[in-house]
């Protein structure tokens, strides 16, 4: 079997500088670098990652929890993510969370991220409670939130509330009084999260501008197209005056509201007006206005603050979330238009 001091014999080098050059922790001149690399090519040597760990600490892994693979937006995040870890030579072990008070969870924090082999965790969209934040902070896990809530030292997140108060500001500047809204379920219960933040910009914006929503003009729904076409029906199949603009708390759920609209033969946006949230790929298609956040790269800066929380980078400060919010963007389309008079 190959082993470490075989490429340093062949290299001309001792084992510490041939482990430095393959392993990329502490300086070795390039010259002395490549001709290390060579001669571990020339053998057939492959570091084990194992070995290196137990020299080094790190493991080169990064745990990513995530409530949902299978939609847009978190397929977005969790590719910005792997690829900037790939660049970086770390691997990556996902986990799909389950709901809050679930014992699957309770697993995922106490044993997999706590005590297996990872350097960091990525929660993405992860409403963190205190305990789940204690037990990696127990075991020295360094923690990065993107969206959700939660305690953590390093939260990326762009501003939810300014976002659903943008977005209706745009309906009322079209001239809309009557508009309502489609929420992310427990929007009205749980405030500090994504939920919750958009439902209160909305209100803001209407309360701003002199309007009241009845209780019937808020429905709360799953953030997908069945969870839209679902609730829409609901709404603009209520008997009584029809709203004449909604605001969608994703892109998908607008989707889902356009097809229920044209189900019951609601014209958008002549007779109802749609505004989402998300730049999902498919928002131009659907000539959606929405105000757009930009996931992949969300994902690539939660990423650097993982390096350098873990000194892999030669600045530690300022960490990407000690400024502003992440950027969000008003991009308006065909879905949105004056109100009818």
């Amino acid at each position: 079997m190959v082993a470490i001091g075989d490429v340093a014999r062949l290299a001309g080098v001792s084992k510490a500088t041939a482990s430095r050059a393959l392993s990329g922790n502490g300086y070795v001149a390039d010259e002395t670098r490549r001709r290390v690399e060579s001669a571990a090519a020339d053998i057939g040597y492959i570091a084990s990652p194992d070995a290196a760990s137990l020299v080094t600490g790190r493991t080169k892994n990064v745990g990513v929890v995530i409530p949902f693979v299978n939609r847009w937006f978190f397929g977005e995040v969790l590719e910005g993510i792997e690829r900037a870890l790939l660049a970086a030579g770390y691997d990556l072990t996902l986990y799909n969370l389950s709901e809050r008070g679930r014992p699957e969870r309770t697993r995922v924090f106490e044993f997999f991220l706590a005590r297996k082999r990872v350097d960091a965790v990525i929660a993405v969209g992860v409403d963190l409670d205190e305990s789940e934040v204690a037990a990696l902070e127990r075991r020295e896990k360094a923690l990065v939130c993107l969206g959700g809530s939660g305690g953590a030292a390093a939260r990326l997140s762009i501003d939810d509330r300014a976002v659903g108060q943008l977005a209706t500001e745009h309906l009322l500047h079209l001239g809309h009084s009557r508009i309502a809204h489609l929420a992310g379920i427990g929007a009205g219960g749980q405030l500090d999260t994504v939920h919750g933040r958009r439902r209160h910009g909305y209100l803001d914006a209407m309360a701003a501008a002199g309007h009241s929503p009845s209780p019937a003009d808020i429905v709360e729904t799953d953030m997908t197209m069945p969870g839209g076409y679902r609730a829409a029906l609901q709404l603009l199949g209520h008997p009584g005056p029809r709203p004449t603009a909604l605001f969608a708390a994703s892109d998908e759920v607008a989707f889902g509201a356009m097809r229920a609209a044209e189900r019951l033969g609601i014209t958008v946006p002549r007779d109802l007006s749609i505004v989402g949230v998300d730049g999902h790929e498919y928002a131009e298609m659907f000539d959606l206005t929405t105000v757009e956040q930009y996931p992949g790269e969300q994902g690539r800066s939660a990423v650097d603050v993982v390096l350098r929380l873990l000194g892999d980078e030669s600045v530690a400060d300022p960490l990407p979330d000690s400024g502003a919010p992440m950027p969000t963007r008003l991009v308006v389309r065909s879905s949105s238009t004056a109100a009818p008079r």
